[in-house]
């Protein structure tokens, strides 16, 4: 039955991304839209849907208890960056990728994809432990992350610890998020017509997102998806690699079943899409990156089901 569930929950999300492919086949979307669909889950629906669901959820016991499990992120997703430089090294991964490689080796998309898979896997009760992995997986990849993509690059190496580096990380989801913390602390109720409005607004993540990857995918050239050395590493690093950190670190310090499970789902996520971006801002190999975000998604697809089968 939770195999069923789950095998379910992704179809549901796969008939949401054909949606969006489909739109595009037909011109009703194009990449201008997609665009239009990210600044609005980052800034709009997904600091709303943190907002009301926290505040929903949580009191202040809750959030000191919620917080210690911050511990398995951060240690896993450090884990698996120290295995992404070794395994980059011993296997010789392509000058211009390296730092892409890397990044997509060890972060994930947390939100696009991991947001609307564990809402449909687990339900609401998912949501702050998806925010715990997100704040470290978020940290990471906007730190070492990209300051591996930009010297991949022909442009100068962004500083680790710039103030850009800093904004990135204080997005608008990660502000909501603090936002909603500091109100719980301060026991402090929104008003009803507020708590509504953050609802119905971040019940928009899910569609826009799945919309927004459709289109992505319909832009992806299938001639420039080979089958190499490095894509077949890079596959193993995020769908098998990545999750055993999670399963390693947990397994010394405990945490609660459904938190492992979530962050579990969370690390076995496809690559993370502001991956590409951040590569062509850099003059970086951004193709090998939009493919292999493409390729991660579409097999975690298959994926996903596996792991909520052995979890």
């Amino acid at each position: 039955m939770i195999v069923l569930n789950a095998v379910e929950s992704i179809f549901s999300i796969g008939i949401m991304i054909s949606i969006g492919y489909v739109l595009t086949l037909k011109g009703w979307l194009n990449e201008e839209i997609s665009k239009v669909f990210s600044k609005l889950v980052i800034n709009i629906s997904l600091p709303s849907l943190m907002i009301y669901d926290l505040m929903k959820s949580f009191d202040r016991n809750k959030l000191f208890h919620l917080a210690t499990g911050l511990i398995v992120p951060f240690c896993s997703i450090a884990l698996c960056y120290i295995l992404a430089i070794l395994v980059s090294k011993i296997f010789k991964i392509k000058l211009g990728r390296i730092g892409i490689f890397r990044s997509m080796f060890f972060v994930s998309n947390t939100i696009f994809i991991g947001l609307p898979v564990n809402l449909a896997l687990f339900g609401e009760k998912s949501i702050p432990y998806v925010l715990l992995y997100y704040i470290a997986n978020t940290s990471f990849f906007w730190t070492i992350g990209a300051y591996g993509i930009s010297k991949d690059g022909n442009s100068k190496a962004e500083n680790i610890f710039s103030k850009e580096t800093l904004k990135r990380i204080l997005s608008p989801p990660l502000m909501g998020f603090i936002l909603a913390i500091i109100l719980i602390l301060l026991n402090i109720k929104l008003p009803k017509f507020i708590m509504d409005s953050c609802k119905y607004l971040g019940n928009l993540t899910t569609p826009l997102s799945m919309l927004f990857i459709g289109i992505t995918i319909y832009y992806v050239n299938l001639k420039d998806i080979k089958i190499d050395k490095d894509m077949i590493i890079l596959l193993i690093g995020r769908f098998l690699i990545s999750p055993l950190t999670v399963i390693i670190v947990s397994y010394f310090y405990t945490i609660p079943d459904l938190m492992r499970k979530v962050f579990i789902i969370q690390s076995a996520m496809p690559a993370m899409t502001n991956t590409a971006i951040i590569a062509k801002a850099y003059n970086a190999d951004y193709k090998y990156a939009t493919v292999m975000t493409v390729v991660t998604t579409i097999l975690s697809l298959f994926i996903i089901p596996l792991y909520m089968l052995v979890n």
